[in-house]
């Protein structure tokens, strides 16, 4: 391995350690809401601390000239913040499963898939809207790295939250 390869796998490890930090989806009732905004607060610094970690690996690992990242990252960081209210939604959506998973209704079950899948959507449509304006700024072939690597990194940490993530029990 490389020593790029070696800091790129140390930063995936960190953001999979982050990840899962803090997201206990099955949280105890009696919880007060003091609590809660704690942890709520805990899970938005960890988002923070993700974002930063996922930019430092796209930096790594897509070699932008000083031309290109002058352009390239007013882009990216306006493409995060539009990401990031999905992911408020995202997130929004595991918190209401957590606080429902013992009573979880079947019209729950049917309402928070269909928040999911309506999430899942808005993401590829944020892709397909930045993709050319990301071609703009740099070439094909680095606009397809970068989403190569959003899309992995996003994976992973989709992944990890999955397993976090108890499944539903039908009755």
């Amino acid at each position: 391995m490389t020593k790029k390869s070696h800091s790129t796998a140390f930063m995936l490890t960190g953001i999979m350690l982050l990840a899962s930090v803090q997201l206990c989806v099955k949280p105890a009732h009696s919880q007060a809401s003091s609590t809660q905004s704690s942890v709520d607060q805990d899970v938005d610094l960890m988002r923070k601390d993700i974002r930063s970690q996922k930019k430092q690996i796209i930096a790594a690992n897509l070699q932008l000239t000083d031309k290109e990242a002058e352009k390239f990252w007013p882009v990216y960081d306006q493409y995060t913040a539009e990401l990031v209210k999905i992911n408020d939604a995202k997130y929004a959506a595991i918190k209401e499963y957590a606080t429902n998973y013992d009573t979880l209704t079947d019209e729950q079950a049917v309402s928070l898939t269909q928040k999911s899948l309506e999430i899942d959507a808005s993401v590829a449509q944020l892709r397909t809207k930045y993709m050319p304006i990301f071609a703009k700024v740099v070439s094909g072939k680095k606009t397809a790295k970068f989403f190569q690597l959003d899309r992995r990194l996003v994976m992973l940490i989709d992944l990890q939250l999955a397993s976090l993530i108890p499944m539903v029990e039908p009755q």
